[in-house]
């Protein structure tokens, strides 16, 4: 009986131990949800140090210290989630390969994307990965192109997001109170953050800051400014706190918002508006002018977000209002976090993301402003590191900037760093020549030297000068170009250039032959210039990419003999039934001669029809055994002379 009542009360110790466990952790899930993660992270972690094991426990600390940047120790807590359990949430695994990068375990972060991409079906992040699995090499390829160095103006709390300010450098930072009683940040514990600046001196060295602009300072956030170029406009980031009244969310947050302020006579920020598209429903931050300031972009969670948070641009009109919001797409952003928006004087789109392949954590990427955004690129170490690298911030005359990190070996929560950019990341040349007769070596003057892409769109034209030289003043590194060159009593001209992978100068040369053949009624135009056979995709009959570039030869042909008159006969291989290869060669011949219509050939100057398989230039009738060279052969086009 004696065993009986000690297990009874072991019992109730035991149930009284988990009890007392179970309050604790749902206080910190309180906290949690009010995302006072300080506070919940505590409560959680003298749980676990008592041996509680728990799946939502271990997400949540994961989670606190995962949305404050400190990855290294959201790695502990993840491990021990996926300890316990395989299958989680798919966000989860992209979770802990971002904290398995912050300490350097890349092999096993690369293993976590390769199940998160197996299990987040169309997530963009994933298809990212997925597209870049040699990522750490590119991002190798693009470092050491900086030098870095502590800013010297930082101190033991936050100090983030540079602006240039006339001579002077503009941050944010959490270094003093802001009243008698210093109010904390229950999300990071980090109390509220000013305004600050630092004076340039003549070497380009900061001075010690100061308070920037008490007079637009309130008791919570100010941070992230941006300045007109004159200087008299100010948009900034604060905290949702309006002519002294707080506001939160329906959710009970207090969201950020977009706010600007104008220069008045005595050097002083004042009459400081919020933006009509802030919301208390969702936070608008970070904004970033273009180089012609009418274009605002900023960070956002709005209706219509893809991720945590999307960069937004806005216009600025003439008279100071603005146009709707527009998400810059999911070329930029991601599932995960796009913020901190910056718009260099090279029209360059620099931003930081969690959601593009990286380092970890924040990774800085940049992306060139065309008709639209180029390819997103990571600028690589050591502006970026396996923790958040943000708010970057460049001198494009002086290639010198700052950007801000949390990484190991700072002073505060976020530090300021200063770097020099030494070589560019975009590649850019040149591609020039001289256009000449080949037989001769003459120069060829006024000849149109047309650009193409690899898809054979049209870039632009361009005429050679009197010294015979065309130049086309930007072409991308790396990149496939078709070029032609046009000239009256010459025979058209077509090269295919690969350009160089360091910025420079590509010569691409024309020789040009005169018309010298003669050509009589009968001749296959193909043939008496030298024209490759349209060749035509197994079962297709569209126009492949390299039967335009050629087609475009017999055109300008015919734009140079206006009088004459083309058959376009068109053939199968025999690898179908007699009927449908008659069917498909007539549907090809309709296609050249409907493309050619559309560059501008008259109708009345083209026939054509189909003979399907019925003229076969080599051995290969119905079963045959031929390669697939062989079969394509026989998948031609023919453009006969009827008159000149």
């Amino acid at each position: 009986m004696k065993h009986k009542y000690l297990f009874i009360a072991l019992l109730s110790i035991t149930s009284f131990v988990l009890n007392a466990q179970q309050a604790k952790i749902k206080r910190a899930d309180k906290d949690y949800d009010n995302f006072a993660y300080i506070d919940a992270i505590k409560t959680y972690e003298r749980v676990a140090e008592k041996g509680y094991k728990d799946v939502e426990m271990f997400k949540k600390l994961g989670n606190a210290y995962y949305f404050n940047a400190e990855f290294d120790k959201a790695e502990k807590w993840y491990a021990e989630l996926f300890a316990m359990v395989l299958e989680v949430e798919p966000e989860y695994y992209y979770r802990y390969s971002q904290s398995l990068k912050a300490i350097g375990k890349y092999d096993q972060a690369n293993t976590m994307l390769d199940a998160f991409n197996e299990k987040s079906g169309n997530d963009l992040r994933a298809r990212l990965y997925n597209q870049q699995k040699d990522y750490l090499k590119v991002i190798e390829e693009n470092s050491g192109r900086f030098v870095i160095e502590n800013a010297g103006i930082n101190s033991g709390y936050q100090d983030y997001g540079t602006a240039f300010f006339k001579n002077q450098l503009v941050f944010a930072s959490s270094r003093t109170s802001k009243g008698v009683s210093m109010k904390i940040h229950k999300w990071n514990n980090q109390p509220f953050t000013s305004m600050f600046a630092s004076n340039v001196d003549g070497g380009g060295n900061l001075q010690e800051p100061e308070r920037f602009q008490p007079n637009i300072d309130t008791k919570f956030d100010e941070a992230t400014p941006v300045f007109t170029n004159d200087g008299t406009t100010l948009y900034f980031t604060r905290s949702n706190y309006t002519d002294g009244k707080k506001r939160k969310s329906d959710d009970r947050v207090t969201k950020l918002k977009l706010y600007k302020a104008t220069l008045n006579e005595n050097g002083n920020f004042t009459n400081v508006k919020e933006l009509p598209f802030n919301s208390d429903q969702y936070s608008t931050a970070h904004p970033a002018l273009s180089p012609d300031e009418k274009t605002l972009y900023f960070a956002s969670d709005m209706p219509g977000t893809y991720g945590q948070s999307d960069l937004y641009k806005v216009s600025i009109n003439e008279d100071g209002s603005f146009g709707t919001p527009e998400n810059l797409g999911t070329g930029i952003n991601t599932e995960g976090k796009e913020t901190f928006p910056f718009i260099s004087n090279d029209h360059e789109l620099y931003f930081s993301s969690d959601g593009h392949p990286g380092l970890g954590g924040l990774d800085v990427f940049v992306s060139k402003i065309g008709d639209s955004f180029k390819e997103v690129i990571n600028i690589g170490a050591p502006i970026n590191c396996p923790m958040d690298d943000f708010a970057f911030l460049i001198d494009t005359k002086t290639q010198v900037g700052f950007f801000s990190s949390n990484r190991e070996g700072g002073l505060g929560y976020d530090d300021i760093y200063k770097f020099k950019e030494l070589k560019k990341l975009s590649c850019e040349q040149l591609l020039t020549g001289i256009v000449t007769d080949v037989k001769t070596g003459a120069i060829l003057t006024d000849t149109k030297v047309t650009l193409f892409d690899e898809k054979m769109n049209k870039i632009t034209e361009v005429y050679s000068d009197a010294k015979g030289t065309y130049t086309f003043d930007v072409v991308e590194c790396k990149k496939v170009y078709y070029v032609r060159a046009n000239k009256k009593d010459y025979n058209p001209v077509e090269q295919t250039v690969v350009i160089g992978s360091e910025t420079g100068e590509t010569k691409l040369p024309f020789e040009m032959e005169p018309y010298v053949i003669p050509v009589k009624v009968g001749d296959d135009l193909a043939k008496v210039f030298k024209i490759k056979i349209i060749y035509f995709d197994l079962d297709k009959w569209n126009i492949r990419p390299d039967a335009a570039f050629d087609l475009a030869k017999i055109v300008d042909v015919m734009k140079e003999h206006p009088t004459m008159k083309i058959d376009v006969r068109s053939h199968t291989d025999s690898q179908q039934s007699h009927r449908y290869n008659e069917k498909l060669s007539d549907r090809r011949a309709k296609s050249t001669i409907a493309w050619m219509i559309g560059q501008g050939i008259e109708a009345n100057r083209l026939t054509g029809r189909g003979y399907g398989e019925t003229q076969l230039i080599n051995k290969c009738s119905d079963n045959v055994e031929c390669t697939e060279d062989e079969h394509q052969a026989n998948r031609r086009s023919e453009f006969i002379i009827m008159s000149l």
